[in-house]
């Protein structure tokens, strides 16, 4: 082990003292530059971008697109999107005992604990210990592992068809899943779209962070993403989600009047209006507008898509009042869960667990260009960011 990699790093007397931004500490590391993002970037009016292209350009892509795309920093052409595919789809079998092993959790688990455990596990039973083979076999598995969490944990893990691989990653969940009185083509263009909107979001959101970090001791693929995974899980982070679609259900009406109330006893509660802001963009997130879209076009009338039409009127109006919020106006999730909920996913605590589904890819690619890429090809070393004790005496810089 080289000195300072690992447990073998300590400090001596002869420590220097160190200059220290004051302001940095303590932060969470906002605004702090830590590295850098071949994959994706965030802009104030136009929101997140892939590559260079920005998100509200690429939403009718196929998922297995925007994969190629954050993998290889280009758009394939039509022929190398058919063969990436049809790649995926032979990378797709998942062994027999990960239903085993998910027959064993409590069906009262979180299902993001689910998703968790089901990663580590695919990484027990076959892991190749090349990054990039390993994260594209992840990505490939994913909708397997997906239908099966839902199927078991709740109650369903008899007679599950045969995942034949062939298809679509969506489609290949939609047909695992196998749910009775659902529109197949509704579920699949709604699932495609989330997938492609969540893929990606800079390399400093907590999950992506996380697993880098992770992997950055050189810990396999699998244990980085399942890491990830639980740093999703928290409510300031990927959960938001589900509270988002909670918060909605709460309202229960779509009268103007009415939500303009509820919005407002929220905010004298000091309770969050789920669905609004963001730390970067300044404008409506552009996924929250191609999502709404989809809404107007294939479910107008559903209850909960007219109170979130309804809420994206009111709470910015409401909110802006607030000249301490530079951002009123909404976010990606303010409609991922009703258009989930439209098409048969009714319980939102499942919700994160799609979110986590698209991450796998971003986050992958950015492990892959951490580990491989980067320093010419050396990767960037392992994550050793600096604690400062409160006794250790600092020059300070303000």
């Amino acid at each position: 082990m080289d000195v300072g990699e690992g447990e073998g790093e300590h400090l001596t007397q002869d420590e220097p003292i160190f200059t220290v931004h004051t302001s940095h500490l303590n932060t969470g590391l906002r605004g702090v530059p830590v590295g850098t993002c071949r994959t994706s970037f965030v802009t104030p009016t136009e929101g997140v971008h892939y590559c260079g292209y920005p998100i509200a350009e690429l939403a009718n892509f196929s998922p297995e697109d925007i994969v190629y795309l954050l993998f290889n920093k280009e758009l394939p052409t039509s022929e190398q999107s058919e063969a990436f595919s049809a790649e995926l789809g032979k990378r797709g079998q998942v062994p027999e005992s990960l239903a085993a092993v998910f027959h064993t959790l409590p069906t009262d688990g979180h299902p993001m604990d689910w998703l968790s455990v089901g990663i580590h596990t695919l990484g027990m039973l076959d892991t190749t210990g090349d990054w990039k083979e390993d994260a594209l076999n992840l990505i490939a598995r994913m909708p397997r592992l997906m239908g099966l969490l839902f199927r078991i944990r709740e109650g369903r893990g008899a007679d599950i068809p045969e995942d034949d691989l062939t298809g679509s990653m969506v489609q290949r969940f939609v047909r695992t899943l196998d749910i009775d009185g659902v529109d197949d083509d509704l579920m699949e263009k709604i699932l495609s779209t989330y997938l492609v909107l969540h893929m990606d979001h800079g390399g400093g959101n907590l999950s992506t962070f996380t697993g880098k970090a992770i992997a950055s001791g050189h810990a396999t693929v699998y244990s980085s993403m399942a890491g990830a995974m639980n740093a999703l899980s928290g409510p300031l982070h990927g959960r938001a989600n589900q509270s988002c679609l909670e918060f909605v259900l709460r309202i229960g009406t779509s009268d103007p009047d009415e939500v303009e109330t509820f919005v407002r006893n929220e905010l004298a509660a000091k309770r969050p209006v789920y669905g609004f802001g963001h730390a970067v963009l300044r404008a409506e997130d552009p996924r929250a507008t191609v999502q709404f879209a989809l809404g107007e076009s294939l479910c107008p009338d559903d209850e909960n898509f007219k109170i979130i039409r309804t809420l994206r009127e009111v709470a910015p109006r409401v909110l802006s009042e607030n000249k301490k919020i530079s951002n009123p106006n909404a976010n990606v999730d303010i409609a991922s869960g009703a258009l989930l909920h439209h098409v048969g996913f009714t319980d939102p605590t499942y919700y994160t667990t799609f979110f986590g589904w698209a991450r796998v890819s971003g986050i992958g690619a950015q492990i892959i260009d951490e580990r491989s890429v980067m320093r010419g090809g050396k990767g960037a070393p392992i994550y050793r960011p600096k604690y400062i004790a409160e006794q250790q005496k600092l020059r300070h810089v303000e």
